[in-house]
């Protein structure tokens, strides 16, 4: 270690001391002082516990009873004594790391698992250059989980009706109860849609994920009420009560998309190697390397497509046979969205929809230009039923229905962010992306016909540069 990683240690070290020192100091001075007014010399090992709100540590009371400030249900904290037991440390802890002072947050890439059982490491596949707001919550909690979870659900409309890329991310501080199985029947109850990530794991490796970001508790029911919303590429972090209006963290979130220049939205990232922490820091950092050349820049696009993009052989209405990446995605312009053939909802409106796209675009479809419908509903939906939907619809050439073996087709959908447990669920968003030069945006597929072409056109135009 050297001395300046030594020396900022032992100032650390030393600053968590003068909290603690202080939260003692302020938290019990009061009483010391009406105990005077009355004569009093109880001993201090008869001093009445107190009551706080886990969220906020300066809310402080002698009797139980809810937060004034967030109606979250007050905490009893133990009376002090003369060493500070491992919970008040792991408080006193918790409370330092939500101050607006904290400049670092490390987010190890934890081994989890999601609420359908999928083996998930945490950093690569949830928050690597990614949008997420991240809160945390119980499934037996009976104050106020259901209410965090509701607001939740409450963003993810909101975000969704303003065509967001945000992900959310509720973390249980109880994995030993809050197994998959348990996660996904919390998560419909909610009716949470794609995009949404229930997160569970063993014990030591969750506690772990929670003490680095700032929410571990010593008591599950103590755990916090605020939401984590960062912006991983542009190394952008801020908390926020998660008892605020929707509306509220909705405009956090959206403020936090825009930390990073976004004329186009990225998607594909390529998921690091070497599964090492990464650091998100409010510091500047240090001075950029020098601009790669565009041969390069290209290569390394290249590469990150591969990484990202599954390779599944998927079927078409013809029933011919499309490696995803390779026959489907690698140097072209696309246009992807997700359906199936019996829904009753969205899909054949929004399908029309792009009917009117593909006219509007005209020869440049099947030439530089592919759409790709996918059905979320593959074990329904072979090639000949998806053959009769694209006849019926007068899709034309150059545009995909695509099918295939349904854990093909899922993985798929997972990586393009349009997997739904439910079908009547899924995503009705519309991606366009050039896979050549990395460029990737999303909008509402019921969105006006001539926008979309403008924005297809806008990427051909770039693509000829």
């Amino acid at each position: 270690m050297s001395h300046n990683t030594a020396h900022g240690a032992l100032a650390r070290a030393v600053t968590g001391l003068l909290l603690c020192a202080l939260a003692t100091l302020f938290c019990f001075a009061p009483r010391v002082v009406v105990a005077q007014k009355r004569g009093s010399r109880a001993p201090a090992s008869t001093t009445r516990a107190t009551y706080s709100c886990p969220m906020d540590a300066d809310v402080k009371s002698k009797l139980p009873g809810k937060c004034p400030k967030c109606g979250m249900k007050l905490v009893k904290t133990p009376p002090p004594s003369g060493n500070a037991t491992a919970a008040s440390a792991a408080s006193d802890s918790f409370a330092a790391s939500s101050s607006s002072g904290e400049s670092l947050l490390t987010i190890p890439d934890t081994v989890v698992y999601d609420q359908h059982g999928r083996r998930l490491n945490f950093y690569t596949d949830l928050v690597k250059g990614r949008t997420v707001a991240i809160n945390f919550i119980f499934t037996t909690c009976t104050g106020v989980c259901p209410t965090l979870t509701a607001k939740f659900r409450q963003l993810q409309q909101q975000l969704a009706a303003r065509a967001s890329d945000a992900q959310l991310i509720s973390i249980t501080v109880d994995p030993v109860t809050d197994v998959p199985e348990r996660l996904r029947d919390y998560a419909a109850k909610f009716k949470a849609a794609p995009g949404w990530t229930f997160v569970t794991g063993s014990k030591p490796e969750v506690d772990a994920l929670l003490r680095a970001l700032g929410a571990a508790a010593p008591d599950k029911t103590g755990h916090p009420s605020t939401a984590l919303v960062m912006n991983d590429a542009a190394g952008y972090r801020t908390r926020v009560s998660a008892l605020s209006p929707a509306s509220t963290i909705t405009e956090l979130v959206v403020a936090a998309e825009q930390k990073t220049p976004r004329p186009t939205a990225t998607l594909p990232d390529a998921a690091p190697s070497s599964g090492a922490p990464y650091s998100l820091s409010t510091t500047p950092a240090a001075a950029p390397a020098a601009p790669p050349t565009d041969a390069e820049a290209k290569r390394k696009m290249v590469e990150a497509s591969r990484k990202y993009f599954p390779n599944h052989v998927l079927l078409n209405q013809d029933g011919r046979e499309f490696r995803f990446y390779d026959d489907l995605l690698k140097g072209k312009i696309v246009l992807i969205n997700f359906m199936f053939t019996t829904c009753v909802g969205v899909c054949s409106p929004m399908t029309a929809n792009l009917t009117k796209v593909r006219s509007y675009l005209g020869e440049q479809v099947g030439t530089r230009v592919s759409m790709l419908s996918i059905s979320v509903d593959p074990t329904v939906d072979t090639p000949d039923v998806l053959k009769q939907y694209a006849v019926k619809h007068k899709a034309g050439t150059g545009w995909q229905f695509l099918t295939g073996k349904k854990e093909n087709v899922d993985w798929v959908l997972y990586k393009l962010g349009g997997y739904a447990t439910d079908k009547a669920q899924h995503s009705s968003v519309l991606i366009i992306g050039n896979e050549a030069t990395g460029e990737w945006i999303k909008t509402h597929a019921m969105a006006k016909p001539s926008e979309i072409a403008d924005a297809v056109i806008k990427l051909i135009g770039r693509d000829a540069q």
